[in-house]
Parts: C-alpha cells; sequence; structure tokens
C-alpha cells in the first residue's frame, strides 16, 4: 500500500474549514485513503469527524495511506493539499 508522509502546512493545521476542504477532496479520488499521525491509528480520510479526532495542527506530520486504482495520484493531490497553506 503506497503512503506518503506529509508536514501539514495550514497554521490552523486540520480544524474546521481546511479539514472539510481535505475530506471532500479525499472523498473524489478513485482511492479509499487513510490518514495518521504517528502512534495513532489511520482514519478513513473522506470523513470530516475522523478527520478532527486527530487533533492535526500546523507543522505534524501525517501519514497517507492508500489502496485501489490511482492510489499514487490520490496521494499526490491529497499531500499536495496537506502541503499549501490556504490561510482559511
Amino acid at each position: 500500500m503506497p503512503e506518503r508522509r506529509v508536514v501539514i502546512a495550514s497554521n490552523v493545521g486540520l480544524h474546521a474549514r481546511p479539514a472539510k476542504l481535505f475530506a471532500k477532496l479525499a472523498a473524489d479520488q478513485p482511492a479509499k485513503v487513510t490518514i495518521a499521525k504517528e502512534g495513532q491509528e489511520p482514519v478513513d480520510a473522506r470523513s470530516l469527524l475522523m478527520i478532527l479526532t486527530l487533533d492535526a495542527k500546523g507543522g505534524d506530520e501525517v501519514v497517507l495511506s492508500a489502496e485501489g486504482e490511482g492510489a499514487e495520484a490520490s496521494l499526490d493531490a491529497l499531500a499536495t493539499e496537506l502541503q499549501t497553506d490556504r490561510d482559511v
């Protein structure tokens, strides 16, 4: 299963609006993607509620994992989103 380690660029982390945008992008991907912080169980990247339980802050490293058709492209798209500080 391919994976990417990504540092969250947004100063506010994955809270509220950034998490919603990330979850929507994950839902639009052909592959099933999970996201996890070190020492925590992976959660479904399509679930806003599960993303919020990670308490991922700006500067935290997360691990994205994907399985299925388009896994690499899905990881690329989601990694790019996390590495972009949209200042929202």
